[in-house]
């Protein structure tokens, strides 16, 4: 078990009133992390040592804030034993899935350093004489970073690397689910030499989290909102930070389509479509969550994607090396249970798996799924894929577009130009043609429409979400004025 404290100001406390929170093991419930549960007092002392470090943090030159992310990289890579511990631990991930997301992590912040001397405005003309107009990108001030326990070192590193190159200074709240993941994140960052208060961590018990987000979002200091979780959290986000004006970048849920056309190379679709459906056991934002196959080639896709999710193990990665893990937790069990219950009553076909009696869920592809059935639309967020049949492109289209969400979305087809014209009709923040529905690098605009939020993270698009665009003038000469 390890103990976790608060981040704050460059110094581990515990909570002002001493109070903790367990986090368990998913599959084994024992106790993988007691943390400090953070009152308002100590979300409220965080922002204070962030604002407190924003005015020297925001005037360093960029090439010494690109010396430290880059440090930071660094430092975070030489934890990667003790990462992958936690992330194992507390998610019930697994280890190649831990070490992937300490990879991709320290290319963000990588990705993030090479960012400081892209801070850039432009000059504008203008129409006044002797008259110098320009525009220019300064920082936010206190950006909170609320990040999701299913990436937790990717996106935990997400909320808080683009937002540093900016010369913000940044609250990480930690995921409940994976409190000792989030913390090590703001230690290592911590180590490589961040002043004090440049990142602060505060963890807290679940049932304190309404209270202690809406503090923290209301905080006079906190200047931006980045977000990534639930679209039912997100709603409540958005709403608390608009009363304030504050604006929030919101990475929310997903409902990926994966479109199969007739002329697709079926073997290649096959193996994305069983990536982008199970990896992570389908707990990621951009799974493949609906799969939409025109009936020419559907019965010979099932077949061929059966098999390769029947090889496809789920285990304990605590007790055996398996390429799929376990779910988060009891109530995602349930959850996928009743969805794969309620297709079955409205006529589905379960291709292979079903339902499970322990948070290690086998891949399960449920065939013929219909409007009727509340896989076709809910957010399964697990081994649970929908697979659709359409009659024609333009149904296969219009399939793709029945749904609230709009983050990512493939397509598979053998001619270029027609996959690249049925993704243009796709409404979504992202799209692979011939590739598969969950991708993502640092340096590009990551995010979604519609129920899957607003804004973009990533390279440029990332620092027009952490920065203000100021206009300025200097007359250089006399000015004539009507009065």
């Amino acid at each position: 078990m390890q103990d976790i404290k608060l981040l704050i100001g460059g110094e581990s406390r515990a909570a002002s009133n001493g109070a903790t929170f367990d986090r368990c093991t998913p599959a084994s419930g024992a106790v993988a992390t007691r943390a400090a549960a953070a009152s308002v007092a100590d979300a409220n002392a965080a922002v204070d040592a962030a604002h407190a470090a924003f005015a020297e943090w925001s005037q360093i030159g960029p090439h010494a804030r690109r010396a430290k992310l880059l440090a930071a990289a660094e430092a975070l890579e030489a934890r990667t034993e003790a990462f992958i511990q936690h992330m194992v631990d507390e998610t019930g991930a697994t280890t190649g899935w831990a070490g992937f997301n300490v990879h991709v992590a320290a290319g963000m912040l990588r990705e993030a350093a090479a960012l400081t001397t892209q801070v850039a405005g432009q000059t504008i003309p203008t129409d006044v004489p002797d008259n110098f107009a320009f525009s220019m990108r300064v920082p936010c001030g206190v950006v909170l970073g609320i990040a999701p326990w299913n990436a937790p070192i990717i996106l935990g590193t997400r909320a808080v690397a683009t937002a540093l190159a900016c010369g913000n200074t940044v609250v990480l709240k930690a995921s409940e689910q994976c409190p000792g993941t989030h913390w090590l994140i703001g230690e290592a960052l911590v180590s490589a030499g961040l002043d004090a208060g440049v990142v602060n961590v505060i963890t807290n018990a679940p049932e304190d989290a309404p209270e202690l987000v809406k503090a923290l979002i209301e905080h006079p200091q906190v200047r931006r909102v980045n977000f990534t979780g639930s679209t039912t959290v997100g709603r409540i986000i958005a709403e608390t930070a608009a009363r304030k004006l504050k604006p929030a970048l919101l990475e929310l849920g997903g409902k990926a389509p994966f479109v199969v056309l007739d002329d697709a190379d079926l073997d290649a679709a096959v193996e994305a479509a069983a990536f982008g459906a199970f990896f992570n056991q389908g707990q990621i934002c951009m799974s493949s969550e609906r799969l939409i196959v025109m009936d020419s080639v559907a019965d010979a896709f099932v077949e061929k994607l059966a098999r390769k999710a029947q090889s496809l193990r789920a285990g304990d990665p605590q007790q055996e090396d398996t390429p799929l893990g376990t779910l988060i937790g009891e109530p995602a069990r349930v959850k996928l249970n009743e969805l794969i219950a309620d297709a079955r009553d409205h006529g589905a076909d379960i291709a292979c798996g079903g339902e499970a009696d322990s948070v290690i869920m086998q891949p399960t592809v449920v065939d013929r799924v219909t409007p009727a059935m509340r896989l076709y639309a809910e957010e399964s967020f697990g081994p649970v894929v929908a697979m659709i049949r359409a009659a024609d492109e333009q149904e296969a289209i219009r399939l793709a577009n029945d749904t609230e969400y709009g983050l990512s979305a493939a397509v598979f087809s053998g001619d270029g130009a027609r996959g690249m014209r049925v993704a243009g009709q796709i409404r979504s923040g992202i799209c692979h043609i011939n590739g598969p529905t969950v991708h993502d690098e640092a340096q590009m605009p990551f995010g979604g429409v519609k129920s899957s939020g607003y804004g973009r993270f990533g390279g440029q698009a990332g620092i027009a979400e952490f920065t203000e665009l100021r206009w300025m003038t200097l007359q250089t000469g006399p000015r004539h004025y009507p009065i």
